[in-house]
């Protein structure tokens, strides 16, 4: 195969190295057919992950904007060419999609497909994928494809790479789903160790609470305070065996709709103002994301509870590839040396922690009587 131009052999190595780098399924399906899309120069690309069902479990396009990919409607399904690639796993070379006999349509929103090159990507027996790309930006003359015999064979190359990295992130994702098991068989066993006991306790003194208001109302009182500090108690010791666990919502909405949504909730719940704007954002590697979350939800925790705040203001901003987290209110702040000093974090170090474990930075700016930003910035993919 002629490999072109040293700057071909270059865009080669850049996306198997941007695929190796990946851990988490989808930045890996994300990077597959962004680089088989601008490794080809083709128009559109995409990657369908197969179920057990007939349809999809994963589908990824590139070339398609989000308004387009929202009216085209459902997931396809296993059928026409899709079937044949995932089927007879062989590749397709076609110079009109639309002309061959297995075609079978597309819904109304669907872009016009005309030149097709499509391609298995396998696990040894297995077909775990099928990878294809349509238009070919080039001249084509009447009844040829614009893709050809080496553009087949460079897709080749990378669905082996593809493959290799699906299967590694597939493994990688299994590992952390045993590790987030274990970890929620811990939580359980400290969360009766520890929580229920005090729950426990709680019942019990409220109970001799209720007995002692009308004959000894002084010690009634002292209970509830017992009652309330318990219930404090307990309320901490949950709260932080919840926050290590990843959520549900991060993995099916997003970063950005699991942040407005949780904002929203916070700011009926709460007489202070809470509002949220994002701009430009796109999906970043679920563990910054994740890292984000858990930032931005520290440092709402920390304005709505202990600063007094009338207002607190959470931005979510592109930045090259990656993002910039604001959370800024107009409370009482404080001095971050002084609160160093005094051995309080005000959780500013599991913070720090999150964002460096990231690949971010972490900055704060606070004084006495000016409110406090807290900013973290993370890099993307």
């Amino acid at each position: 195969m002629s490999h072109g131009p040293r700057s071909g052999l270059a865009a080669v190595s850049s996306a198997l190295l941007a695929m190796s780098r990946h851990l988490e399924v989808r930045d890996v399906l994300k990077t597959i057919v962004a680089s088989a899309r601008e490794l080809l120069d083709a128009q559109y690309a995409a990657l369908g992950v197969p179920d057990d069902h007939g349809g999809f479990a994963q589908f990824v396009v590139d070339g398609v904007s989000e308004e387009q990919w929202k009216a085209i409607g459902p997931l396809p399904r296993q059928h026409g060419i899709l079937a044949a690639m995932l089927h007879e796993a062989r590749a397709e070379r076609l110079a009109d999609v639309r002309k061959d006999p297995r075609f079978e349509g597309w819904p109304s929103a669907h872009p016009d497909l005309v030149d097709f090159l499509g391609l298995p990507i396998r696990d040894g027996d297995e077909v775990i994928g099928a990878l294809f790309l349509a238009n070919k930006n080039c001249p084509k003359p009447e009844g040829s494809c614009g893709f050809t015999q080496d553009d087949e064979e460079l897709l080749g190359i990378l669905a082996q790479h593809a493959a290799i990295a699906l299967t590694n992130a597939r493994l990688y994702e299994r590992s952390r789903e045993l590790t987030i098991a274990e970890e929620r068989s811990r939580l359980a066993h400290e969360l009766h160790d520890a929580v229920s006991q005090k729950l426990f306790s709680l019942r019990l003194t409220a109970q001799a609470a209720a007995r002692l208001v009308d004959r000894d109302p002084s010690r009634a009182k002292g209970e509830l305070q017992q009652v309330a500090a318990l219930a404090a108690e307990a309320a901490d010791e949950l709260r932080s065996a919840v926050v290590e666990l990843r959520p549900a919502a991060l993995d099916e909405d997003g970063l950005v709709a699991t942040l407005r949504t949780q904002i929203q909730v916070l700011d009926r719940a709460h007489s202070a103002r809470v509002t949220f704007t994002t701009r430009g954002v796109k999906a970043l590697p679920a563990s910054q994301e994740e890292a984000v979350l858990r930032v931005a939800q520290e440092a709402l925790h920390n304005a709505l509870r202990h600063s007094g705040a009338d207002h607190v203001d959470v931005t979510l901003d592109r930045h090259g590839a990656g993002a910039v987290l604001r959370v800024t209110d107009d409370g009482s702040g404080f001095d971050p040396t002084v609160v160093r000093r005094a051995g309080r974090h005000l959780g500013l170090v599991s913070m720090r922690d999150r964002a460096s474990g990231a690949g971010g930075t972490l900055t704060v700016e606070s004084a006495p009587g000016k409110g406090t930003t807290i900013e973290m910035e993370v890099p993307g993919g």
